[in-house]
């Protein structure tokens, strides 16, 4: 018999099912299609050693008026200058809960500190603080000096009391410990937000830190400690406390069932609650009334409460630096002043001290800021639809007037604005129901506003593009969107596999869904979405559509922020590894994961700081096919057929490749008694593979698993022919 050519259509299909899907492509991880025919990614290689602390969540590229290139990069925790092949920390301090004059208390043995603030010092668990002006406090009775503080970076471990915090120093206290100084001075970096994003009931579904809902707190009158394994304590006042809840005394959350007013007892106690270690708990200890308090990583038992992740959004006013906390404050950073990247980021002169965002519309030089506030500097003020943009070249003039271009939009459709992205000559605008278009047209009036399209808001504040002349986005309930003058749904062959957790598929993880992350790849005419699946948290897998050839591909490919190559050569984007400890900067104590920078599309392989190199598998699966039209037979599937041999064809190779059969008695019956067939070694000198097979249905995998292998498909002959109906 005749050998047969098997085309297979470019791009995935899976809305289909495998037997359905005949001539196309149904799976696959790390390929992509040009010119029709799919092929193995490009690599990726580590552009410093060093991680840095944190999950990205905010990634700008720039180059200033002399030529410099920048990347800035923000994390959960830090945000970080990229320049001249180093990493340097800009991340600025938090001015309003700077104090003075606290105290070191050290333990032999242990390398937990307490810092005792001479105020209220407003830290939560996870904020990173460093010290200054230390002091004398060098004795017999301590292995510390000033230098083991001044100027290095912790991250604080515990909150007792809204006047005390403990970290973890890199080495344990082997004196027997000093409780002096009096003179430290503590510089927070500001907070971020959290790693993670929930939303309903659940885990972590309060406050960044937790939030008191009419709480009180007592203290502990015991009469002597309140040991590990106490199960009552004696407090100097139970009648604030209800009859039963729960407490906070240090680091330690409890349960207790039973409040005996009369003699101040609280019994029936349950230790270590909500993840918490038990400890002993000083004589006169601060007990909080955490029965109504919910922190983050509690539960909450109201359905509308939801806590967004740590977010940044980054962009360039000139040689400016323009970084925007989530829902926070607007630090600028001067590329171009003395010693810049010795030169943290400060507060901007004149703006909003709150809002969702900014972003700079680079034709007519105003800065925006979105969800901000109604009255400057009242950050009581913040309204997540309301918009203001500077005076035109003065990013600190924000009140509108008769001799400035100022001005405030209020939206109205949608609850909050999610994100914004610059077009050719407008930026769209997108809440999390509606999409805005806002476009430079001169006084009066500088802006015109209108919405184009509604019931297509976005999911996260990254999930949008701009590419191939217009912006294309991840829809907050599904499906993917384009804006090219009207708003399009983008029809899509993946859909429920992203969407739509559905058996062994986790779908979308929605909670989650404010940290999906886009970025365009100019190089292949690729638009990456990242996204968290069902179960996850963080980001861990990929979807992809490319615009030139109009297909679709998904993966595994977990990327937090990613750039396109138009100030680099490469794409260049962020993964996070909750593993993996961070070392830039340099934390003690710090132990959520770190980040690792890559530049894209470099080699076959993933080339590791350290030195290393790692192999990227790759493998893509066929749709099944049939004998239906071929010699003449009739039927869609109702002849057997035998496979003999098969003539591979590939365009590169290089290393091998295996070709793997799969065989199939039914659509959806057992396999055949021979599948899978391989899988087979191809090499670029062989010829055919001779097979021995009989099936209704058929389908083909190609894939590679070692350090430097690479392909790019061709199209398969294969000498197939009818064997019977059984």
């Amino acid at each position: 018999m005749p050998l047969a050519k098997y085309k297979i259509a470019p791009g995935f299909d899976k809305q289909s099912t495998p037997a359905d899907a005949e001539g196309r492509w149904v799976d696959g991880d790390n390929v992509r299609f040009r010119y029709g025919e799919p092929e193995k990614i490009g690599g990726w290689e580590a552009l410093v050693n060093e991680k840095l602390v944190g999950s990205a969540r905010g990634q700008h590229v720039w180059a200033d008026t002399s030529g410099k290139r920048y990347a800035a990069i923000g994390t959960d925790k830090v945000l970080i200058i990229f320049f001249g092949g180093r990493f340097y920390d800009i991340t600025p301090l938090d001015t309003d809960n700077f104090s003075t004059g606290a105290n070191i208390s050290t333990t032999n043995g242990s390398a937990t500190v307490t810092i005792t603030t001479s105020a209220a010092h407003n830290l939560e668990v996870g904020d990173i603080i460093t010290f200054a002006n230390a002091g004398s406090f060098t004795s017999a009775n301590t292995v510390f000096t000033a230098t083991d503080f001044d100027d290095k970076l912790f991250e604080i471990q515990s909150v007792p009391t809204i006047t005390t915090f403990t970290i973890t120093m890199p080495s344990s206290e082997s004196k027997s410990g000093v409780t002096n100084d009096g003179t430290l001075d503590v510089n927070p970096y500001v907070a971020v937000g959290p790693l993670s994003q929930t939303a309903g009931y659940g885990w972590g579904t309060f406050f960044w830190g937790g939030r008191s809902i009419a709480s009180t707190t007592t203290t502990i009158n015991n009469g002597g400690n309140m040991l590990v394994g106490a199960t009552s304590v004696v407090l100097t006042n139970t009648s604030i406390l209800p009859a039963s809840g729960k407490l906070r005394i240090g680091s330690e959350d409890m349960e207790y069932t039973t409040n005996t007013t009369g003699t101040n007892t609280i019994s029936g106690i349950t230790r270590g609650i909500n993840g918490t270690t038990p400890a002993e708990h000083n004589d006169g200890s601060t007990v909080t009334d955490i029965t109504n308090f919910l922190g983050w990583g509690d539960a909450s038992t109201q359905s509308t409460v939801t806590i967004d992740p740590a977010n940044w959004s980054l962009d360039n006013f000139g040689n400016i630096l323009i970084a925007t906390v989530h829902n926070g404050e607007t630090f600028t950073w001067d590329a171009s002043a003395t010693n810049a990247l010795q030169t943290r980021a400060t507060i901007g002169t004149g703006m909003p001290t709150k809002s969702v965002m900014t972003i700079v519309s680079d034709r007519d030089r105003h800065l925006f800021h979105l969800g901000t506030e109604t009255t400057i500097g009242t950050a009581s003020s913040q309204n997540k639809m309301f918009i203001r943009f500077s005076d035109q070249e003065n990013k600190a003039i924000y009140e509108p007037t008769s001799t400035n271009t100022a001005g405030t939009f209020q939206l109205d459709d949608g609850t909050e604005i999610i994100g914004a992205f610059k077009g050719k000559d407008y930026i769209l605008v997108l809440t999390d129901t509606a999409s805005y278009e806002m476009q430079f047209v001169g006084p009066p009036f500088t802006f015109s506003i209108r919405k184009v399209g509604s019931n297509n808001g976005l999911i996260g504040q990254h999930a949008g593009v701009f590419a191939n002349g217009a912006v294309y986005w991840m829809g907050k309930t599904g499906g993917f969107y384009v804006y090219d003058g009207t708003v399009k749904s983008l029809p899509c062959l993946v859909e429920d596999f992203v969407f739509t957790t559905d058996g062994n598929n986790p779908g979308l993880n929605y909670d989650s869904g404010k940290i999906v992350c886009g970025g365009i790849n100019e190089l292949y005419s690729e638009i990456n979405w990242f996204y968290p699946t069902s179960g996850s948290s963080v980001i861990n897998r990929v979807v992809t559509y490319n615009y030139d050839e109009n297909v679709w591909t998904t993966g595994t490919l977990d990327r937090t922020t990613w750039v396109g190559s138009t100030v680099f050569e490469n794409p260049y984007a962020t993964d996070f590894q909750e593993s993996d400890t961070p070392t830039f900067p340099v934390v003690s104590g710090v132990s959520n994961g770190a980040t690792i920078y890559y530049a894209h599309e470099v080699g076959v392989n993933q080339a590791n700081g350290d030195g290393t190199t790692t192999a990227i598998p790759s493998f893509i699966k066929s749709g099944e096919f049939d004998l239906n039209g071929r010699q003449g037979v009739p039927g869609d599937g109702e002849f057997i057929l035998s496979l003999s041999r098969f003539l591979p064809d590939f365009k590169r190779i290089s290393g091998n490749a295996k070709v793997t059969i799969f065989l199939n008695a039914f659509p959806q019956g057992s396999t055949a008694a021979s599948s899978p067939l391989g899988p087979f070694t191809i090499t670029s000198s062989t010829s055919k593979i001779d097979t021995r097979a009989r099936a209704r249905l058929a389908a083909v995998q190609i894939e590679n698993e070692n350090v430097d292998e690479s392909w790019r498909y061709g199209s398969f002959r294969f000498d197939i022919r009818p064997d019977g109906r059984r």
